[in-house]
């Protein structure tokens, strides 16, 4: 496969994911989102190293999915403890860390 369609399918899984940052009110939802536009960076990271012939990119995106499980985990702890003081996971209510 040439490289060129790796890098549309990294764009547009992009576009899809900033879409979905922007106009989703469910923090759910943006964390899948913001899931996604990592996902498309490891899909041109793993793309871009094998055209070069590298191992670099596969070891980026290995770094990407890890840094991916941390957020996750934070995020998901973060919308579980709104959601049980305020009741709502959408985004517009979290108003609690203005200081």
């Amino acid at each position: 496969m040439l490289l060129n369609q790796f890098l549309i399918l990294g764009a547009v899984l992009f576009a899809i994911g900033v879409y979905g940052v922007l106009a989703r009110r469910n923090g759910v939802m943006v964390l899948m989102s913001i899931e996604l536009m990592l996902n498309a960076v490891n899909i041109n990271l793993v793309a871009f190293g094998v055209q070069h012939g590298v191992v670099s990119g596969q070891v980026f995106a290995v770094f990407v999915i890890a840094v991916a499980a941390a957020e996750v985990g934070v995020g998901l702890a973060i919308v579980l403890l709104l959601y049980r003081n305020r009741r709502s996971i959408n985004v517009e209510d979290f108003d609690l860390m203005r200081g």
